[in-house]
């Protein structure tokens, strides 16, 4: 195992948060059995006091997942210099077989807390708590993704070794290579811009008529989840070529260096973040007759709309911005 402050600061972290987040699918799982609003037992009460301690811990546990997320890619792009043959994270990450597999949990994991803080924050703006056992439900979901993830980040870093060799990006991210990734950026460039700025343009249409009139929270929706793929698949294929003014350089993780001014954070932030607000509003739409939410959900779904598209309009600014007014052409590729 290499000691890097990242390293520790991340293992630390994430054994600490399936410790607690264990912990709270167990008591989760009784609130499931057990909880009854109208009910004025001593059991009750025992549980509306435990759900809001869990529920208080969990929000912390959760704020850090998302950050975690950021973090580990940070991790992985300080450690490329140990490796012969890598030049960014993309090479750190292949050192070994868990590499990989651990970012997309992650991912995974990122999506579904920022969906459970979110209906953890509707849950307690009612009076009756009335989406309890729905966060619990989707908390007992989410740990063993979350445990999973643990257990393949540890062995990724545990088994890391400075005299290993890896693969570079331009090996990864090439035509040559046998996987799906090389079938994406195999793609005509134009076909996928047009599939990237049609499903952008749908997309806010879509969240403009929710904001405005308070239907079709469930297209909104759907829409910001084909949008983050969609969006994945044109940064691969053509909107980090313009950032490189290179058209074989398809590295997702190369943008997250100084060179390009860190520009990959921001743009996967305001990514992730769009999805997550706009999977949020549809995730809500299920609740908006009880009678504890009516007059609650449509602001906090106004709201989490409002983001999405904000966010959403970041993302794509960034990702055009390139294309407008640098000098570089994909006209043949």
């Amino acid at each position: 195992m290499i000691f890097h402050p990242s390293i520790i600061a991340l293992y630390v972290a994430s054994l600490l948060v399936s410790f607690m987040i264990s912990y709270s699918a167990y008591y989760g799982i009784q609130i499931l059995r057990k909880w009854d609003i109208e009910s004025g037992s001593e059991l009750q009460l025992v549980l509306e006091r435990r759900t809001y301690l869990i529920s208080t811990i969990l929000t912390y546990l959760f704020v850090f997942q998302l950050i975690s997320l950021f973090l580990y890619i940070y991790t992985a792009e300080q450690l490329h210099v140990l490796f012969v043959g890598a030049m960014c994270a993309a090479g750190t990450l292949y050192v070994n077989t868990c590499g990989y597999p651990a970012l997309i949990l992650k991912m995974v994991t990122f999506l579904l807390a920022g969906l459970w803080l979110i209906l953890n924050y509707a849950d307690n703006k009612a009076y009756d708590y009335p989406l309890t056992k729905r966060k619990y439900l989707l908390l007992l979901i989410i740990t063993p993704l979350l445990l999973t993830e643990t257990a393949l980040q540890t062995a990724f870093f545990l088994r890391l070794r400075p005299d290993l060799i890896t693969s570079c990006c331009g090996t990864l991210f090439s035509t040559g290579s046998k996987n799906v990734i090389s079938e994406v950026f195999s793609l005509p460039s134009m076909q996928v811009k047009i599939a990237f700025y049609l499903c952008m343009a749908s997309t806010v249409a879509s969240g403009i008529h929710f904001y405005r009139k308070g239907k079709g929270g469930y297209l909104f929706s759907s829409m910001s989840i084909i949008m983050f793929f969609v969006s994945i698949i044109a940064t691969i294929s053509f909107i980090s070529l313009y950032f490189y003014e290179l058209p074989t350089h398809h590295c997702p993780f190369c943008l997250l260096q100084k060179e390009y001014g860190y520009i990959g954070y921001l743009l996967y932030l305001t990514l992730f973040g769009s999805t997550v607000f706009g999977i949020g509003t549809g995730a809500l739409m299920p609740f908006r007759n009880v009678k504890s939410l009516t007059t609650i959900l449509p602001s906090i779904q106004r709201r989490l709309t409002l983001l999405s598209l904000i966010l959403l309009v970041i993302f794509s600014a960034i990702a055009t911005y390139p294309m407008v007014f640098y000098d570089f052409t994909l006209e043949g590729y």
